[in-house]
């Protein structure tokens, strides 16, 4: 882990989709469905299910919504059938992109992902291009000024994360996939309120990009993000300093 503002460049438009909380709440009831419906509709038993539970809870989605949700899954409150499918290309300036998508209609999905890619400077590429240049790994954030780093290091460790990393006011804890429901509840148990937790595509190395080159990737991956089937984008790109990809 390199540090938590090359990190926040690969979801900086996920903000944007937070913002819209509505948008979000939706991709988290499609997270949450599948995962019940693959796997039944008790976390303590469907790992899955826990860690998507995690996930909206940590973004404050209501206890009813998730309950529903899990519901919808299982086909107690009319299913949908969701597949889900990963996308991977290059956006300007050579810089990786890998994008998950849950969608109830494969066609749409595809066609969208691929207009967005070539109206926006970049092209996909074919499976295990871009996949392998990142690590899947647990990612955890809490806000600096709420809680000590002494605290989060002692309880994280104990729980078996991997680092832990102090910088721009974020505690960025990361673990192993397989470990990552295990500290994210001792986390919870404090009653630290979490900036986000999710199980995430971390890049392995990072494309270093100029002003020009920055804008035309924010704008592929804001439009990837704002897309209503693409529930993650992750990307090698790290931005010029000051560089606020947000406002592209």
């Amino acid at each position: 882990m390199s540090g938590h503002s090359k990190w926040a460049t690969i979801k900086h438009a996920k903000g944007i989709a937070d913002a819209k909380r509505g948008k979000l709440f939706t991709k988290f009831i499609k997270e949450i469905s599948i995962a019940a419906k693959m796997g039944g509709g008790d976390p303590d038993s469907n790992p899955r299910l826990r860690t998507a539970i995690l996930k909206a809870r940590a973004s404050n989605m209501p206890k009813d919504n998730i309950e529903r949700a899990i519901k919808k899954g299982t086909g107690e409150d009319g299913a949908t059938s969701y597949e889900e499918l990963v996308y991977e290309g290059y956006a300007a300036g050579g810089v990786a992109v890998l994008v998950e998508v849950l969608t109830d209609n494969h066609n749409r999905a595809a066609a969208d992902v691929r207009n967005i890619f070539t109206k926006n400077g970049g092209n996909l590429g074919t499976s295990g291009s871009v996949s392998r240049m990142f690590d899947r790994k647990g990612v955890i954030e809490l806000d600096a000024e709420k809680v000590s780093e002494e605290e989060v290091m002692e309880v994280a460790l104990e729980a078996g994360a991997e680092d832990i990393v102090n910088e721009d006011g974020v505690i960025t804890v990361t673990t192993d996939p397989s470990s990552f429901n295990g500290v994210a509840e001792a986390i919870q148990a404090k009653e630290w309120e979490t900036l986000s937790a999710e199980v995430s595509m971390v890049p392995q190395a990072y494309a270093a990009v100029d002003a020009d080159t920055a804008k035309k990737v924010a704008k592929l991956l804001n439009k990837l993000e704002d897309n209503d089937d693409v529930q993650n984008v992750w990307s090698t790109v790290e931005y010029p300093e000051d560089f606020d990809p947000d406002a592209e």
